[in-house]
């Protein structure tokens, strides 16, 4: 079940870390996405942005992709079933898959793929090229909680600033 009821200010502090390395991706000139792997004792295991832009274009370098293979190497079974996943945006289909085949745990996240499919639709902006279903639909096991209402118009600012950015450079007004 999804709830923002399930955040508490653990959560909210790692959710704001993963805005600001969205904000970083942004900065970068990539797509604004941040995301944490957070062990059973809340030590930051793994932390890393959207790359998808960086080198040569692989639209699949998402951070929580990248946080999901780093799992599968670093840590056992139960750690990995024990660990948490912050995200500033829901995980797309992929990555949700990922999270389900490596036994990650919890995730948590600041925006929900509906919000952001809604925001990009209002800004005329192309559909993605995968459907954005919730995670529960893609890995029903996993335990979900968000969005955070509170960081629901930092993270739109973020997507905004984006696609102002890519509606200028592809059409040069």
């Amino acid at each position: 079940m999804v709830s923002a009821l399930d955040l508490d200010a653990t959560d909210l502090a790692h959710l704001r870390r993963c805005v600001d390395l969205a904000r970083e991706a942004l900065e970068d000139g990539d797509e604004p996405f941040g995301s944490l792997l957070v062990d059973a004792t809340g030590e930051v295991r793994f932390a890393d942005r959207n790359r998808v832009r960086v080198g040569p274009a692989d639209a699949t370098q998402h951070p929580e992709l990248a946080a999901a293979r780093w799992a599968a190497v670093h840590l056992g079974v139960g750690e990995r079933a024990a660990a948490t996943v912050y995200t500033s945006n829901e995980h797309c289909p992929m990555c949700a898959a990922a999270h389900g085949w490596v036994g990650l745990g919890r995730v948590a996240y600041a925006v929900s793929s509906a919000q952001l499919a809604g925001w990009l639709a209002e800004w005329g902006a192309p559909p993605a090229p995968v459907a954005a279903l919730p995670i529960s639909s893609v890995a029903p096991g996993v335990q979900v909680s968000g969005p955070a209402p509170e960081l629901l118009d930092e993270v739109r600012a973020l997507h905004r600033a984006r696609f102002d950015a890519d509606f200028v450079q592809e059409t040069g007004v």
